[in-house]
């Protein structure tokens, strides 16, 4: 069996993508809380259009697709043992515009997984459908489209998640931080396109426009010399983030919602559909510190974050740790060893060697195939979901299985898992620690390996997180029986 001892150490420093090392005064996380059943929490949320004026936006008011009147982006609270019912109304202005909503990273029934045709009917314009269910895990997590998930994404449809109830001690703050970018035309207030050829066949279509809550490096005020909890969402449809804090002390405290010992934060990677939470040390009264971006040559501050009122906190950084998780240790000596190849087809070469020839741009190239993408070399047959390929892979419910994942393409992919958490083992690449993730991201050429116990039964998704290449053949499912 995995042991406490594997999943707690390694924690040595990360080259590339991002790095952090056991904070020296870290405490062991808390025991585990199993959900005791508690309330019921009904939501509706409606899918439509409706303009809106963000911070980011410069006072124009964008056609946004969103779930609800008012703020955005929504936010659901529950606590550890809540059911939540939430009904979803599609409104979306065009009349064949199907919709859905995939809950990331919860461990729920294969029903609610909102995945359209593999789970469940897509929502048509005019109709609704109901999630219900208890989430198993405390954390932090989001929702979104699994339907025109680049547009549907691309245009704001997506809400916030949490789950109250991994807390040892209570923090003197916590705080939401969600980071995505914009496809706006440059001088104006019009979308531009959410996905084009060249972004498809290589590392994806970037929006020029950066935003943390709406806001073009927003002011963020925290109160003052205290501990504060940041939870950290990439809900970017493209972009990898190397998140760091520059002008106070932080720790990692979770990664994809599962507490990990407390390590002091360097840099870490965000992929697309990752999620971190951070404990901070704020600055003093006045005092102003950085979140970055440090993923290009020069790095980007994302949000300025602020302290005020009187200082909280006036002994040495030691923060409080986290909760355990309740993800199963699988059963490494006994598992099963499965081998995933990513691969970009003939179509998606192509592609990813071509810059613009001669003046001929790369959308004007004439292209057999839309599917750039492979998993072991298999692509999803259509753009989005309606035809269903066969399973990449038929689990055994109960059974331990070891991925051995290979990225063998010149692009990094966040490969996402649904219905489960995995075990981060090893890469050849980078020196991590062993934690637990929904979302793992893989650099060019790099290999991993992930463990989990297939426990969930059901069709489960499997595919990359940088939306057009999972909407282009980076897409699959495993079958638990």
């Amino acid at each position: 069996m995995l042991t406490r001892r594997q999943l707690v150490s390694g924690a040595g420093a990360v080259c590339l993508f991002g790095s952090a090392t056991r904070a020296p005064r870290g405490r062991a996380l808390g025991p585990e809380v199993a959900p005791v059943a508690g309330k019921i929490v009904a939501v509706e949320l409606i899918a439509a259009e409706r303009p809106t004026a963000l911070a980011c936006f410069g006072g124009a008011a964008l056609p946004l697709w969103t779930f609800a009147e008012g703020a955005w982006p929504p936010l659901i609270r529950l606590e550890l043992g809540d059911r939540l019912e939430a009904t979803l109304k599609n409104q979306l202005p065009r009349a064949d515009e199907t919709t859905s909503i995939h809950w990331h990273g919860i461990r729920l029934p294969n029903d609610q997984d909102g995945v359209p045709y593999l789970v469940q009917r897509p929502v048509w314009p005019g109709e609704s459908f109901r999630y219900a269910f208890a989430p198993p895990d405390a954390g932090t997590f989001f929702f979104h489209t699994h339907c025109n998930t680049v547009e549907q994404l691309g245009r704001g449809l997506e809400g916030i998640l949490i789950i109250d109830g991994d807390v040892t001690e209570p923090y003197d703050a916590d705080i939401v931080l969600l980071l995505r970018d914009w496809r706006i035309e440059p001088g104006t207030a019009e979308f531009a396109s959410f996905a084009t050829l060249r972004g498809a066949g290589r590392a994806g279509t970037y929006g020029p426009l950066r935003s943390v809550n709406g806001a073009d490096n927003p002011r963020i005020s925290l109160p003052a010399s205290s501990d504060c909890r940041l939870r950290i969402i990439n809900s970017d449809p493209t972009r990898i983030m190397r998140i760091g804090v520059e002008g106070a002390d932080a720790v990692i405290a979770a990664i994809d919602g599962v507490a990990i010992p407390l390590m002091t934060l360097t840099t870490w990677a965000m992929g697309p559909g990752m999620r971190m939470d951070l404990v901070l040390r704020s600055p003093p009264p006045g005092g102003v510190a950085s979140l970055v971006d440090s993923s290009a040559e020069s790095h980007i501050e994302l949000a300025r974050l602020v302290g005020l009122g009187a200082p909280r906190q006036a002994r040495a950084f030691d923060p409080a740790p986290l909760r355990a998780g309740r993800i199963p240790a699988p059963d490494l000596a006994n598992a099963t060893r499965i081998g995933f190849r990513l691969q970009s087809s003939a179509a998606g070469a192509a592609i990813a060697a071509t810059e613009t020839a001669l003046g001929v741009a790369v959308a004007a190239i004439c292209l057999s195939s839309r599917s750039f993408w492979s998993i072991n070399g298999q692509s999803w047959p259509d753009r989005d979901h309606p035809r269903l390929p066969p399973p990449l892979a038929v689990l055994q419910r109960g059974r331990s299985y070891v991925f051995e994942l290979w990225n063998d393409t010149d692009f990094s992919h966040p490969i996402h898992i649904h219905g489960h958490s995995l075990t981060f083992l090893s890469s050849d690449q980078r020196n991590l620690p062993a934690h637990h993730a929904d979302t793992i991201l893989l650099t060019p050429g790099e290999r991993a390996e992930v463990a989990f116990i297939a426990n969930n039964p059901g069709d489960w998704m499997f595919h990359c997180h940088v939306i057009e290449h999972q909407e282009n053949g980076m897409m699959g499912y495993l079958r638990i029986i």
